[in-house]
């Protein structure tokens, strides 16, 4: 019954990860489908690049609270297991969407959310390596990429020592890193963007009816 508990916390977690905050914020702004625009990614910083930074600080605050209610369900239905599980689910549902063609984002968003429901100190060291690296790169995959593989030593500065946790903050740096496998050939070939936030003139401002 545990391991059945521990799976139904996964899938629970994988649908509620495949719901992509960039879509549907994307249809609301523009009738258009963001991943057709931009980077083509269906996550927080192309959805800055293109309607501004409000719109893409709530994409960001809607997929942390899709992760938060997803480990949070996880806890609920399967205790700590499920707990770790669903924030892994959501984190695979939110990279691969079943709902949108398993066509979605990078998450950086949620991996975030997955620090902060782990300890929230770790949410804070991971927003100070993000700004800091920012700081000094402007280039926002490199941020990202940053935190995935500090995650892991944060944990342990904050004292987590429990393997599957540890598991957890593995698994979530490695498939950060993975979906951003495109941004870092492009920065060996110097061909990666600095970071500017815009309101691109394109065709979806004319809505269609």
């Amino acid at each position: 019954m545990a391991v059945l508990k521990t799976i139904i916390s996964g899938i629970v977690g994988y649908l509620l990860g495949s719901i992509s905050s960039a879509v549907f914020l994307g249809y609301l702004v523009s009738r258009k489908d963001v991943r057709k625009y931009g980077s083509g990614n269906a996550g927080a910083t192309n959805m800055a690049r293109l309607f501004g930074m409000g719109v893409g600080v709530a994409t960001f605050l809607l997929d942390g609270l899709k992760t938060v209610a997803s480990m949070a369900l996880g806890r609920l239905i399967g205790g700590e297991p499920g707990f770790l599980l669903a924030g892994y689910a959501c984190l695979l549902g939110h990279c691969y969407p079943v709902w949108f063609k398993f066509k979605g984002g990078k998450g950086v968003s949620v991996g975030a959310a997955i620090g902060l429901m782990l300890d929230w100190r770790i949410f804070l060291m991971l927003v100070a390596v993000f700004f800091l690296t920012f700081a000094a790169t402007r280039i926002v995959s490199v941020c990202s990429m940053m935190c995935a593989v500090t995650i892991v030593p944060i944990e342990l500065i904050v004292g987590i020592r429990d393997f599957w946790s540890i598991l957890l903050g593995v698994a979530a740096g490695i498939t950060v890193l993975f979906m951003h496998r495109g941004n870092l050939k492009r920065l060996f070939r110097g061909e990666e963007k600095r970071f500017k936030p815009r309101r691109i003139k394109i065709p979806w401002k004319n809505r269609e009816k």
